[in-house]
C-alpha cells in the first residue's frame, strides 16, 4: 500500500496512491484519510507563528502515524514486519527529499519495518498572525500527563526554568495535563494540546502506538519555533523526560520484541532525530535529562516531593488505561515499573489498580504474561549478566554512553526485582 498523505485542496496527478490522507482537515470524501484536522486551527486561535519547516516536520510526522494505522500487520510475508511507502506534501520537497535515508532509517528502527519516504510540494503553509503574543518562556518541555514528564516539568521549573508546556491529548489525559500545568510556577505553564486525531479506512486493530512518539516530537519542535528565544537567542531545548530504563526498554523476553518494546526516547531514535532538525536548520535541542536515570531514582530524587506526592497520583503510566476504564492495571510492565519505582522511593502509592495485588497465583495476576516476561526477564539477566542478556540493545554508534546506560539498566531490573519480591511472584 501507498499513502499520498497533503493538504485536501491539492491535487496530484501524477502521484500513484493507494490511500489519501488528507492532513490538517477532514475532505469529506468516505475513501480518504485524514490526520490533525484540528491543529491548524488551534495554532492559529493561538496566534502562534511556527516556521514553515517545522509544519514540514509535522506534516511528515502525520504521515508517519497515519501510515502505521492504515497497514496491517498480518497481511506482510512473516507476519509482523511491513513494507510501507509515502509520498508526503511539504513546503520544500527538494531539501526533505536530500533526508530520505535518514528517515528511513529512524523510521526502521523506531517501528521495525521498511519504509521508503518520498515529498511532494505543496504542503501545508498557513498565513503568518500579524501580531503574535510575547512568548517569554525560555524552553519546551513535553508533559504527556505521565509520572515522568510531572518530574521533569517540576524538577525544571524548581531550577527556575520557564518552559512551555506541549501535550499530545489523550482520552482521560487531557484534564490532568491542564492540571499539572496549572500547578507549576506561581502562575502555571502555558499549555498547548494537540492531538494527530489520525483517522483511515479500515485500520488495523488494535492501532500501532510505536510511531506516535514522532507526532509528539513534532509538536514540540512547532511550538519551539514560535517562542521569542527561537528569534533572539537560539537554539531552544525541548524536554523530553523519561526514565532511562523505558528509553532503552529492552525486551524482557525474546518473545517481547515487537510493539511491546517501545522506542521513543531510545537514544538512537533521538540522536537521529537531533540530525534531521540540524539538517532542516530548526534550532531546537533535543534532551533527556533523565536518560542515566531509573524511574525509582527520578522519584526520590525530585526537586519539589510535597508537589510531586499532591499530583503524582494523577499521572498515568498504565499501557491499558482506556481498556480498564481509565484505571491502572497494575499488571502491565510500565505499571510493573511505576509501581517498583514507589517502592524504590520509599514512598507511598496512591495509584488505584485494576490488580493491586500480584502475589495471587492465577492467570490475572502472577501468571499475567507481562508479570511472567518481568521475572523471567530478570532471572535471566541474572544468569546470564546484564551485558549477554541485553545483546544488541546498546549496540550501536549512535550510543555514547553504553557502560552508564548498562548500569542504569541493572538498577532498573533491581528496583522491578523488588517488587516482585514484595509480591512473591515465583
Amino acid at each position: 500500500m501507498k499513502l499520498l498523505c497533503a493538504p485536501a485542496r491539492e491535487k496530484y496527478p501524477g502521484v500513484n496512491s493507494d490511500l489519501r490522507v488528507d492532513l490538517f482537515s477532514r475532505s469529506g470524501f468516505k475513501t480518504r484519510g485524514h490526520a490533525g484536522a484540528l491543529i491548524a486551527d488551534r495554532v492559529r486561535r493561538a496566534k502562534l507563528n511556527p516556521s514553515q519547516r517545522a509544519w514540514d516536520l509535522l506534516s511528515l510526522a502525520l504521515a508517519i502515524v497515519a501510515a502505521d494505522h492504515a497497514h496491517h500487520r498480518d497481511t506482510s510475508p512473516d507476519g509482523w514486519t511491513r513494507e510501507i511507502e509515502i509520498a508526503v506534501a511539504v513546503g520544500d520537497p527538494d531539501f526533505w527529499n536530500t533526508q530520505s535515508a535518514t528517515i528511513q532509517y529512524l523510521l526502521g528502527f523506531l517501528t521495525t519495518d521498511v519504509w521508503s519516504v518520498g515529498f511532494v510540494g505543496g504542503g501545508y503553509s498557513p498565513e503568518l498572525h500579524p501580531s503574535p503574543p510575547p512568548s517569554p518562556e525560555d524552553c519546551v518541555v513535553l508533559l504527556s500527563g505521565g509520572l515522568d514528564s510531572l518530574i521533569g516539568a517540576i524538577d525544571l521549573t524548581t531550577a527556575g526554568r520557564r518552559p512551555l508546556a506541549v501535550s499530545h491529548i489523550v482520552r482521560g489525559d487531557g484534564e490532568k495535563q491542564a492540571i499539572f500545568a496549572g500547578r507549576l510556577l506561581p502562575r502555571g505553564l502555558r499549555l498547548i494540546q494537540l492531538n494527530h486525531n489520525v483517522s483511515v479506512p479500515n485500520p488495523e486493530r488494535p492501532p500501532s502506538q510505536r510511531s506516535r512518539s514522532l507526532g509528539f516530537l513534532a509538536y514540540g519542535v512547532l511550538a519551539a519555533t514560535t517562542l521569542d528565544r527561537y528569534a533572539k537567542s537560539p537554539p531552544v531545548s525541548l524536554f523530553v523526560c523519561e526514565n532511562g530504563f523505558i528509553g532503552i526498554n529492552p525486551p524482557l523476553t525474546g518473545a517481547r520484541v515487537g510493539s511491546l518494546s517501545t522506542r521513543t526516547t531510545h537514544p538512537v531514535v533521538l540522536s537521529l532525530m537531533q540530525d534531521l532538525l540540524n539538517a532542516a536548520g530548526l534550532a531546537v535541542e533535543i534532551s533527556n535529562p533523565h536518560r542515566l536515570t531509573t524511574k525509582g531514582e527520578m522519584l526520590a530524587a525530585c526537586k519539589d516531593q510535597a508537589l510531586l506526592d499532591d499530583l503524582a497520583s494523577m499521572s498515568t503510566s498504565c499501557g491499558r488505561f482506556k481498556q480498564f476504564g481509565y484505571k491502572h492495571c497494575g499488571r502491565c510492565v510500565p505499571c510493573l515499573i511505576r509501581r517498583a519505582a514507589f517502592l524504590r522511593a520509599g514512598r507511598p502509592d496512591k495509584t488505584k489498580y485494576k490488580y493491586e495485588n500480584l502475589s495471587i497465583d492465577s492467570a490475572q495476576r502472577m501468571r499475567f504474561d507481562d508479570v511472567r516476561s518481568a521475572k523471567i526477564g530478570i532471572e535471566q539477566a541474572r544468569k546470564l549478566g546484564v551485558e549477554r542478556w541485553l545483546g544488541a540493545a546498546l549496540v550501536s554508534p549512535r550510543i555514547t554512553e553504553a557502560p552508564a546506560l548498562r548500569d542504569m539498566i541493572k538498577r532498573g531490573l533491581a528496583e522491578l526485582d523488588s517488587l516482585m519480591i514484595q509480591h512473591r511472584v515465583k
